[in-house]
């Protein structure tokens, strides 16, 4: 950034640095605004400012949003350093104390069982930090969402973010006791036709990878679907019949008798999706650490081997 502040002969304001710092990891006006309580136009009004002491642009507009252009990015590093000397102070000995909101979008069963005991986590010892949870099973987002880290199944095609594999986890085929009693358990995969599939609502469904999971048996006809996987376990468990559900999420109801095991075993794989100048948020990497020490702990469980 030393070029561009020198030809500028002024020099950048701490403020206008931290509204920047706000903008480029929400990648909204309106979401930095409501962060640091302040209004709209005074966001621009600072990101003005900025970008005449810089001597050039530090955003430029994108579907969605807004990113930081080379200049911008410069200029973030210069704001992280002001935000982490402003969070030193009053701390004891000049340690820095974690703390902001960290946003995460997930599939359902990744927020109920892996998200929510990560945030568990990181408020243990960081009660700074507050994690909101989004559950939704998407695509990663082409756009900026306001969002800090999105969980997604297989890998993701993104652009000017980063993609780390978190870890595999398996789904299987499962049927209640009840439903096999009256109607008798496959022994083939061929036997499958004559079964009802609960599974996700194919028409809408985004994610590729959970698309082509039923491959294995495209005869099978659907009965009970929905956009949820918890209703997928409760319509399984309800007996409306057999269920491609996942391991870590199914074998935890007694009830559940997995069916073709060696046969069906659909593995994908949790992929997570956040963006440089996020990642480089210490209260956001406490969460990505998190996450990836409550996979590393679940991976057997995820994968469906039996304990013992």
């Amino acid at each position: 950034m030393s070029r561009s502040v020198a030809s500028s002969g002024r020099r950048p304001s701490a403020d206008d640095l931290l509204v920047l710092l706000a903008v480029g990891r929400s990648g909204r006006f309106v979401t930095a605004a409501a962060e640091l309580g302040i209004n709209h136009t005074t966001i621009s009004r600072r990101i003005a400012a900025l970008e005449a002491a810089v001597g050039g642009r530090v955003l430029t507009k994108v579907a969605g949003g807004w990113e930081l252009t080379d200049l911008g990015r410069e200029a973030l590093v210069a704001a992280e350093t002001v935000e982490a000397a402003v969070r030193s102070l009053g701390s004891p000995g000049g340690e820095r104390t974690l703390e902001g909101v960290v946003r995460l979008s997930a599939t359902d069963g990744f927020s109920a069982y892996l998200a929510a005991p990560s945030a568990a986590r990181v408020q243990r010892r960081h009660p700074g930090i507050a994690v909101e949870i989004v559950a939704a099973t998407r695509r990663a987002s082409t756009q900026r969402t306001g969002l800090d880290l999105e969980v997604v199944v297989g890998r993701p095609q993104v652009h000017r973010a980063e993609a780390i594999e978190l870890g595999d986890y398996c789904l299987g085929l499962y049927a209640a006791r009840d439903y096999l009693d009256a109607h008798g358990a496959p022994t083939t995969i061929d036997d499958l036709a004559r079964y009802p599939l609960v599974y996700f609502i194919e028409s809408i469904l985004q994610v590729d990878d959970l698309d082509v999971a039923t491959s294995f048996a495209p005869t099978m006809r659907q009965s009970v679907s929905s956009t949820n996987v918890f209703v997928h376990v409760e319509a399984t468990r309800a007996a409306a019949g057999i269920g491609l559900l996942p391991c870590f999420m199914a074998d935890r109801h007694p009830d559940l008798v997995r069916v073709l095991a060696d046969e069906v075993r659909v593995q994908l794989t949790y992929w997570l999706v956040t963006r440089p100048e996020t990642l480089r948020r210490p209260e956001v990497a406490a969460v990505v650490d998190a996450l990836r020490t409550t996979v590393r702990e679940c991976r057997a469980a995820l994968l469906g081997i039996p304990e013992g």
